[in-house]
């Protein structure tokens, strides 16, 4: 292979490898943009004024993306008969149980409230699940979108889910008008109940995305830079071999002749 080929094979790779940290930089500029868009959106709602239900859910039962975190006031009962749990929740350094309670506000709307949080028991749930306040309750939650479905498949014990989906909850109950696209995460509730734990605010870390975009970029460069300067090594080490090369037979008559005409002019000038 001669040093052309094998130079233009050196810059279709510093070529393909440049394509590929672009794709990759420019993906962690979409994740940038995604992370800053929902800290805006958290800043702008999750502590906005509550207000009714019906002004974020109406009767298409759907909760615009950018309602997530408001906080909404209901009146109305717990369906503690219809409490289940969410297991395997990180809170407080474990594996926790999130308790979720079906709640029908005064227009006979039902919403599955996330109350909070227990720590792990013994066995396969909870030594203990403080109850909810019976009767007539004011709560304030902010709005959750339902999640997805764990794609392992995996399943929960009787009583409990493996993720907070809501159409599967709420399929276990026998009442209509039941919200399936949002769920609740409890602020507060009149009268109060023993409490749970809490939900920490969402954190306003902006994430290593933008730094990750800007190391691909530099990689990138650093290819070229890279096949660069074993081009120029190739093309001195080529250089240095030739001017160290032996003088071929032809050559060394020519400079011993020079060398006798030279010689030659000398003993004429003495």
């Amino acid at each position: 292979m001669s040093r052309f080929t094998r130079w233009s094979l050196y810059v279709v790779v510093a070529i393909g490898f440049a394509v590929a940290c672009a794709f990759l930089s420019q993906w962690q500029f979409d994740r940038s943009e995604s992370r800053s868009a929902e800290l805006e959106l958290i800043e702008r709602n999750y502590d906005a004024d509550p207000v009714p239900l019906d002004d974020l859910i109406g009767s298409d039962d759907t909760l615009h993306p950018q309602n997530e975190w408001r906080p909404v006031a209901l009146e109305g009962e717990y369906l503690t008969d219809e409490q289940v749990l969410v297991r395997n929740r990180p809170h407080g350094g474990t594996s926790a149980f999130e308790v979720l309670v079906p709640f029908r506000d005064s227009e006979g709307r039902i919403l599955i409230v996330d109350r909070g949080w227990v720590p792990p028991g013994e066995g396969e749930s909870p030594d203990a699940v403080p109850a909810p306040p019976s009767g007539e309750v004011e709560i304030v939650v902010r709005l959750r979108p339902t999640e997805a479905l764990p794609s392992s498949g995996r399943g929960a014990p009787e009583g409990q889910v493996p993720t907070i989906h809501v159409p599967t909850i709420t399929d276990r109950l026998a009442e209509g008008g039941t919200i399936t696209t949002a769920y609740g995460q409890l602020v507060s509730e009149s009268p109060a109940a023993e409490p749970l734990g809490g939900f920490d605010r969402p954190t306003a870390d902006p994430g290593m995305n933008l730094s990750y975009a800007i190391q691909w970029i530099l990689f990138a460069i650093m290819g070229f830079v890279f096949i660069g300067y074993i081009i120029r090594t190739e093309i001195t080490k080529h250089r240095e071999e030739v001017e160290g090369r032996p003088a071929t037979p032809k050559q060394a008559r020519r400079r011993d002749k020079d060398a006798d005409a030279e010689d030659e002019l000398l003993d004429a000038a003495r």
